[in-house]
C-alpha cells in the first residue's frame, strides 16, 4: 500500500511541474490572422498591432481599437469609434500558449465570465 502511494506521489509531482510555454512579447506587435470558432462557425480576420493600436479587417470591414497591455500576456482592447452599445464594451484577451508562429488565446468582454478561445498566427 505504501509503495503504491509513493508511486502515485512521484507521478503526480512529475506532471505538476509541467510549464506551458508563453513568449507573449513576441506577439505584442506585428501582422496576424486569427481563427475563432463559435459553435460550428469559424470566424477569420487579419489585423496589424502596434504598441498602442490594433487595426482589424473582418469581412471587408476595418475596425480600430486602442491596445493597453495589463501584463506581458494580457491586453485590453477599447474600440475607438464604437457604433453601438456592444462595441462600447472593452475586450480582455489573455494569451494562453505560444509557439514560434502562433498563440492560443481566450477573450471576453471585461467583467464577463463567458470566454471564447481562438488561435492567432503570424501573417507571412
Amino acid at each position: 500500500m505504501k509503495l503504491k502511494f509513493i508511486y502515485l506521489l512521484v507521478c503526480f509531482s512529475l506532471f505538476s511541474c509541467y510549464n506551458v510555454e508563453r513568449n507573449c512579447n513576441d506577439f505584442k506587435t506585428g501582422q496576424f490572422y486569427t481563427e475563432v470558432k463559435v459553435g460550428e462557425t469559424v470566424y477569420k480576420s487579419t489585423f496589424t498591432r502596434t504598441d498602442n493600436l490594433q487595426i482589424e479587417n473582418y469581412n471587408g470591414k476595418i475596425d480600430s481599437t486602442q491596445v493597453r497591455w495589463v501584463n506581458d500576456c494580457e491586453v485590453i482592447y477599447k474600440t475607438i469609434n464604437p457604433k453601438n452599445m456592444a462595441e462600447r464594451k472593452d475586450v480582455h484577451l489573455k494569451i494562453l500558449t505560444t509557439t514560434d508562429s502562433s498563440y492560443t488565446f481566450e477573450y471576453s468582454y471585461v467583467g464577463e465570465t463567458n470566454k471564447q478561445k481562438g488561435i492567432a498566427y503570424i501573417k507571412k
